[in-house]
């Protein structure tokens, strides 16, 4: 897929307030790492992830939605009317219905002519987003939308703190620690046809890829509890994930090269969807880019979904890591699993 008339005019961002450090998580964890004669310190080991962020107890995830857009179309000074579409992204939702957009839209004051709605794709959702009002903007459908998403961990991770607990054993820890590097935080990215002026970088395409026979590698629901009910639960086999995500990775690379008539050498920088330590090694070993290309978060926020990567651009630029001209690569993976890269000239 190509653009010719789509520019990603801001990207505004709400950090979440409440830093929980690994150790922190750790020594909620200790009868079990007794247990299993684990040392401290094996979290951040294995994943390289110091530090997350939670929200405030019972925080909605509609309010750092609206904060975020209310930063991003401040930015770029849009006005709410000039809105033509307004997508939620996040993998957490508010309820099964309505929309959560609807409740964004009705605070940030977004026309009635407006699309509004929903997306899930795991951690893919705000990259998804782009794309879904990139193709109505490249159609002149709309002359501007927004993307928000707000993620929330400290729920999943209350509860599977509790059930690694009353587990006590190793298969529950090795399917459960993904759930700890999860972080919580809100984004908003603004696209444009590129009419409004200021300061925009254009978006000039990307292209998708799957791998659905790896659905169940890593899952998130609702599950039965024993004499009735149900219980939020996660699970994922974190080094499937991690052979087969790289796998699909270097093929979405060589589409992704090729659709944009550009070479590894070509790319100045690289954003990639914010996992870990031996994720970021590995699939940047595996298509060729030198560490000092990618810009990284994951150390100090954690791995907050949809967010992360629109997140971490967004603290790219802020510090200077990308420049004006640049030719930068969007490197999205999720659950399911789905790749997508986008290509943007900052």
């Amino acid at each position: 897929m190509k653009y010719t008339k789509v520019h990603i005019d801001s990207i505004g961002y709400e950090l979440a307030p409440v830093v929980v450090t690994s150790e922190e998580l750790e020594e909620r964890l200790t009868p079990l790492y007794e247990a299993l004669h684990f040392p401290q310190g094996q979290l951040e080991a294995l994943t390289g992830i110091g530090e997350r962020r939670w929200w405030e107890k019972d925080y909605p995830l509609a309010k750092g939605a609206v904060e975020a857009g209310r930063k991003a179309m401040a930015k770029a000074g849009i006005d709410p009317a000039d809105i033509g579409a307004l997508i939620y992204a996040g993998v957490n939702r508010e309820n099964f219905e309505p929309a959560t957009a609807c409740h964004v839209a009705a605070d940030l004051g977004i026309g009635r002519s407006a699309a509004v709605y929903d997306l899930c794709n795991a951690c893919l959702g705000v990259l998804n987003g782009i794309l879904d009002v990139a193709n109505r903007i490249e159609l002149g459908q709309i002359r501007a939308g927004l993307v928000v998403s707000c993620e929330t961990a400290r729920e999943i991770n209350e509860i599977m703190i509790d059930h690694m607990l009353e587990a006590g054993d190793m298969p529950t820890f090795v399917t459960s620690l993904a759930t700890l590097t999860g972080g919580s935080g809100a984004v908003a990215v603004l696209l444009t046809d590129g009419s409004f002026g200021g300061d925009s970088r254009e978006l000039l395409g990307g292209v998708n890829e799957a791998a659905p026979e790896h659905f169940g590698l890593c899952e998130w629901g609702l599950i039965p509890e024993t004499g009735g009910g149900l219980r939020a639960h996660m699970s994922t086999d974190a080094a499937s994930v991690l052979k087969h995500g790289v796998e699909l990775g270097r093929r979405t690379w060589q589409a992704f090269l090729a659709e944009m008539d550009w070479t590894t050498e070509d790319i100045d920088k690289v954003i990639c969807h914010q996992v870990g330590s031996a994720n970021k090694e590995s699939i940047l070993t595996s298509i060729g880019i030198p560490q000092e290309k990618d810009f990284s978060t994951y150390e100090y926020l954690g791995n907050i979904g949809t967010v992360s990567l629109p997140m971490t651009a967004a603290l790219a630029d802020e510090r200077g890591f990308l420049s004006r001209g640049d030719r930068v690569a969007f490197l999205g993976i999720g659950s399911g699993l789905n790749c997508l890269m986008l290509g943007l000239r900052w």
